[in-house]
């Protein structure tokens, strides 16, 4: 049985990596500006940062659609598939000293947080199934 919890932060989780998605998909450029750190990155691209928005829209609507059908809680895997992928190509980068222990400190909440959350709320919504 899910919890209230789970459903609360799937939902809001959800909305935020929806958002964020489209906002890469629809202003890309924008988006690429607006979010700290992220013009360290590299040169702006639009075909990468709206295939990324892709995969967070997707993200998002799978946590969405958990918190609204908890029955559907295998969404939860592909979402927390990308997330924690996602969290790992930032981990390697500062590995592999292209970004510093700083930015990696700064992907924390936007990066790990969703990651591990999504993650959590997977695991517990299988052992319950």
């Amino acid at each position: 049985m899910v919890r209230h919890w789970e459903s609360l932060v799937s939902g809001l989780l959800g909305l935020g990596l929806a958002v964020n998605g489209l906002a890469m998909l629809g202003a890309p450029f924008a988006w690429y500006e607006a979010v700290p750190g992220v013009v360290k990155t590299g040169p702006f691209n639009s075909h990468f940062v709206r295939d990324v928005g892709a995969a967070y829209l997707v993200s998002g609507a799978a946590l969405l659609v958990f918190a609204r059908r908890p029955r559907a809680w295998p969404a939860l895997w592909a979402a927390a598939g990308f997330l924690i992928l996602h969290g790992g190509v930032h981990l390697f980068d500062t590995l592999c000293g292209r970004s510093t222990l700083a930015d990696l400190a700064g992907d924390l909440p936007g990066v790990f947080g969703p990651a591990l959350l999504t993650a959590l709320l997977a695991v517990r919504a299988a052992r319950e199934a």
